[in-house]
């Protein structure tokens, strides 16, 4: 930015005084209008929520550095330059992908709703992905034998009814019964971290679309639940997890996901772009009910 020069003005004012001075003021008004600029964008940048991926790769990357990595995830599981996790991983000598699984939907997010997935080589990374959403929800023994960290990196959307939640607690069981350390990368809770809303599960309608006596609308992150499921005795035979989670950085509860300046990824196909109508909570419900579609995809 050039310096401005400093000026004086005669009281009286010739016609070419007044287009030096026009153009002056000019000057002044641009740079201002830059600073204030400036100051935008990097308000901007320092607001901007870190995930939980992010953050691995920043800061934490020593806690799956040298080792063999198993990874639950799908096409929600980016970084911020909008690359896939498992594919940044596979590209990083300092670690090995050594297995992949995937939820409803699958690993890259190409699945139908509700269809049962098996297990296959994923094209993109070269190694075993296995399907979590068929005849197997939770990891087994085989799968887990040359893994040293199963890790986690998948976005909710807030309710109970998703499947996700669901295969988070069977991993971190699984996890818990190998012997193995589990880690969770945080990501927001995208219509906010206040909201608790909706009856709670009974025990005599557990399913696998309500696992967890928990609200339909249950207002944690996906590191929160983790916790929750871990520390309530929640898995199989009060086996508890080597839990670590990597907590976002900017976040804050009354965020919703617009304010968070990460892209929305519809977490599935009947979801639409993120709107703070999109009351996903509440449309829900109906899942169990006749109507199965009804209210998916839709706002309010």
């Amino acid at each position: 930015m050039k310096t401005l020069e400093k000026r004086s003005f005669s009281p009286r004012v010739r016609g070419d005084q007044v287009s030096g001075f026009k153009s002056f003021v000019s000057r002044i008004t641009y740079h201002v209008s830059l600073l204030f600029a400036l100051h935008a964008s990097l308000f901007t940048l320092t607001a901007q929520v870190k995930t939980g991926a992010d953050l691995l790769v920043l800061k934490y990357f020593h806690l799956i550095e040298g080792k063999r990595i198993g990874l639950v995830t799908n096409h929600t599981g980016r970084l911020a330059n909008g690359v896939f996790l498992a594919d940044a991983l596979h590209a990083n000598s300092a670690t090995k992908i050594v297995a992949l699984f995937g939820p409803e939907h699958g690993i890259r997010g190409d699945a139908p709703d509700g269809a049962k997935m098996s297990d296959t080589i994923d094209a993109a990374t070269g190694v075993p992905a296995y399907s979590l959403y068929g005849k197997i929800n939770k990891p087994t023994p085989e799968m887990l034998k040359n893994i040293d960290v199963l890790m986690y990196d998948i976005q909710d959307i807030g309710a109970r009814f998703y499947t996700y939640i669901s295969t988070l607690s069977y991993a971190m069981e699984a996890a818990a019964e190998a012997g193995i350390p589990f880690l969770v990368l945080d990501r927001p809770n995208p219509i906010r971290g206040l909201g608790v809303e909706g009856f709670i599960r009974e025990d005599s309608l557990r399913t696998f679309v309500g696992l967890h006596p928990i609200p339909i609308s249950h207002g944690m992150t996906t590191g929160e639940l983790a916790t929750l499921f871990n520390e309530e005795g929640w898995l199989a035979n009060g086996v508890k997890a080597r839990l670590t989670v990597v907590r976002m950085e900017g976040w804050e509860r009354t965020m919703w996901y617009d304010e968070t300046d990460l892209p929305w990824i519809p977490p599935s196909e009947h979801e639409a772009p993120f709107d703070r109508g999109c009351l996903s909570g509440n449309v829900s419900y109906r899942r169990n009910k006749p109507l199965r579609r009804a209210g998916d995809g839709t706002t309010v």
